[in-house]
């Protein structure tokens, strides 16, 4: 396993650390979504309260309607470590079963029913990747600075590791900004990972903007190491593929559709089309805004589409509608999580077999929990 330049624990890439998993049998890949219903509630019933499904926000309308939990990631690691199941089965991508992983007991285990649910926006921020890139980084710094990084929920257990053990956290989209104020208060500058746009828009809350810049250290024709730590916020070049296809004229083709609309983004979004919003805010921001919404108002959701087919569902008295077109808001990454892989991880379990377990290795757990406590404190 490659060994670490700035950090004490080894690693590697998550392509290599999740090449075990299992793709699904040939004999479940043509159910029909009668019988594959009638399978999942069958083994669902059959295992009882040994089992948790947890559905993410952006997960499609055939796996939440099976989820004991529906929410976003962390929200969802929680309500799977509150609960006494033995098996918890994330329908989300990697980085989410990770965060299970280490908050629930040693003896639950995390199942993450497809292989190839993957967030692009993590893999953009590999630990072994930033661990190179941070030497680079700290040997610019004047003797007496400290960089403290920041990496947020949506990245892989390593990298969360190596910002604990280089005094830094974890933060949500919702308490990034208290994040950064810990970060200040304990070193001079903050790396942000994975998510530029997230740190950007948190920047400008904070009224940073003016103090901010982007950083791909493979860039050689962009911003070298030395320039960016003049810096007080450094963000990596990273994104998340759905959030960063919205664009500022989305939402003037909303406002000339539906004059009276209210316009709500993710901070993941892009500065400028957080700035065209009328309101800013987390998965669970989103949803609290339509749930509280009188009948007849007009919300156009900026986010993943299939929380957005949800909101039309649980909200018939509220006009949700999508800021863009379907393929424009769809996770491909999530899309991953197929329906008939949860029929085949649970039979399976009815028959005792654990199938695609997501297990952090214990430094790496260990440390990744330090990370996640210090989000906490603040």
């Amino acid at each position: 396993m490659p060994e670490m330049e700035t950090a004490a624990f080894e690693t590697d890439l998550s392509l290599f650390k999740y090449d075990n998993l299992e793709q699904l049998p040939p004999e479940y890949r043509d159910l029909e979504a009668a019988e594959r219903t009638e399978r999942i509630e069958s083994a669902l019933d059959e295992l009882g309260d040994d089992v948790v499904i947890l559905g993410h926000n952006y997960q499609r309308q055939e796996i939440v309607e099976h989820a004991d939990f529906i929410g976003d990631s962390y929200q969802l690691s929680k309500e799977a470590a509150q609960s006494d199941a033995d098996y918890v089965v994330f329908g989300g991508v990697t980085f989410m079963a990770e965060s299970a992983d280490i908050i629930t007991d040693d003896d639950q285990s995390v199942i993450l029913p497809s292989m190839e649910a993957s967030c692009p926006m993590a893999g953009m921020a590999e630990a072994l990747q930033v661990d190179a890139a941070w030497a680079e980084l700290t040997a610019a710094l004047d003797n007496d600075e400290e960089i403290i990084p920041i990496t947020y929920m949506n990245s892989y257990a390593d990298l969360k590791a190596f910002c604990a053990e280089q005094g830094g956290l974890v933060c949500t989209s919702s308490n990034a900004h208290k994040a950064f104020e810990y970060a200040f208060e304990k070193g001079d500058k903050v790396l942000f990972l994975p998510d530029k746009h997230l740190g950007e828009n948190t920047a400008h809350r904070l009224g940073m903007a003016d103090e901010t810049v982007e950083w791909d250290p493979w860039d050689a024709e962009g911003t070298d190491a030395a320039d960016a730590v003049e810096n007080d916020i450094i963000l990596w070049e990273g994104y998340c593929q759905v959030h960063e296809r919205f664009r500022e004229h989305h939402i003037e083709s909303i406002r000339e559709d539906y004059p009276d609309a209210n316009v709500i983004v993710h901070p993941e979004c892009r500065r400028e089309v957080v700035e065209a919003a009328d309101v800013a805010g987390s998965t669970s921001t989103i949803c609290e805004s339509v749930a509280e919404a009188d009948p007849g108002e007009t919300w156009a959701i900026g986010t993943e589409i299939h929380l957005t087919h949800h909101l039309q569902r649980w909200h018939p008295d509220v006009n949700v509608v999508p800021l863009c077109g379907e393929a424009c808001m769809d996770c491909n990454a999530m899309r991953q999580i197929d329906p008939n892989y949860l029929a085949w991880v649970l039979e399976e379990l009815v028959a005792g077999r654990e199938r695609n377990v997501i297990e952090v290795a214990p430094e790496e757990k260990g440390l990744a929990q330090v990370a996640m406590d210090r989000m906490l404190e603040i």
